[in-house]
């Protein structure tokens, strides 16, 4: 499907490399990006995800290797693609002393546009986001509104790509779900996006693909449900002990379940955490459960049936969870 509907390039990424002393923050990177698809690059802290949009945005010169943004180098024709981005970062970037339709105006006026234009479409850009007529300073806004402006931001100079650096961070779940939303509808326009998260439940309801990076280096890419098939299972039972031992005879079952693909321990919230993951959904589950794994322990903590995610992806691929 993709394949048909995005069809030119709207970034290439050729063995983009930064390195900080003896640090490789960045460290051989290469993908290409589809015009008109929000491709999302996920990670846990640390991963490269900042750096590398720095990079692709101009602000940070690459210590080797080349990205093409619409055809043009990041090393050599940095004025043109300045013109064709929005950039939203993750440090929220407001002028706390101006209201809403203020910011977004001195946005546009400093990208060239008129005045009047830029008034006219700061008001309209604010109403689609839901923030417009406040007369009270940006200082006052909550998280939500904040990051709505900034989006505004991003977007008053009509770019053809925006890069979206971790766009939810600090935000509670309901401010959340509100920049989801705009992300949504921003899909429905002729826009390239290009988000950098570490939330995994943003990037598998919001991509049309990821990539996940981590030490610097893409270790797989694919569409969501592509990436949870291929590195992941159906489905994963979470059981949580309080004894290790408990958790260590769970384990020792589960190898003679044949249905059962993998296990792995975490912690999760102080718990000693069992992963189990298997196929076949809740027929299996019911089997799993009578397969008296529980016999002999002296307590369970908590028990949960999921989905698989991209955590799990994650967690196969390392070792370790997304968030660790």
């Amino acid at each position: 499907m993709l394949e048909t509907q995005f069809n030119e390039l709207a970034i290439e990424i050729k063995e983009l490399k930064k390195h900080f002393k003896e640090v490789k923050a960045v460290d051989g990177v290469s993908m290409k990006i589809k015009k008109g698809e929000l491709f999302s690059i996920l990670g846990p802290n640390g991963a490269g995800k900042t750096t590398l949009v720095r990079m692709l945005t101009t602000v940070l010169t690459p210590t080797a290797g080349d990205a093409y943004i619409n055809g043009q180098s990041i090393l050599t024709e940095k004025n043109e693609i300045v013109k064709q981005i929005g950039v939203c970062p993750q440090a929220i970037t407001i002028y706390d002393v101006l209201h809403a339709e203020e910011n977004v105006e001195f946005v546009a006026v400093m990208h060239g546009m008129p005045y009047k234009v830029a008034k006219e479409k700061a008001r309209k850009l604010l109403e689609d986001f839901g923030i417009a007529g406040r007369k009270d300073w940006a200082k006052r806004f909550s998280g939500g509104m904040k990051r709505r402006l900034n989006l505004a931001m991003a977007l008053i100079s009509d770019p053809d790509i925006l890069f979206l650096d971790e766009p939810s961070a600090g935000l509670d779940p309901q401010a959340r779900r509100l920049v989801w939303d705009v992300i949504r509808d921003l899909k429905k326009r002729d826009i390239t996006i290009i988000l950098m998260t570490h939330d995994m439940v943003e990037a598998d309801s919001l991509s049309d693909r990821v990539a996940i990076i981590d030490q610097g280096k893409i270790i797989a890419q694919g569409t969501p449900a592509e990436l949870k098939e291929r590195y992941g299972s159906d489905n994963v039972l979470e059981v949580s002990f309080v004894e290790q031992k408990d958790l260590d005879i769970v384990k020792t079952h589960i190898k003679d379940i044949p249905f059962a693909v993998s296990t792995s321990e975490v912690q999760k919230k102080g718990r000693k955490t069992l992963l189990i993951a298997f196929q076949g959904g809740l027929k299996n589950l019911v089997k799993l459960l009578q397969q008296g794994f529980v016999e002999n322990i002296d307590e369970v903590k908590n028990m949960k049936f999921r989905q698989n995610s991209l955590e799990d992806v994650f967690l196969n691929i390392t070792g370790r969870r997304l968030r660790d």
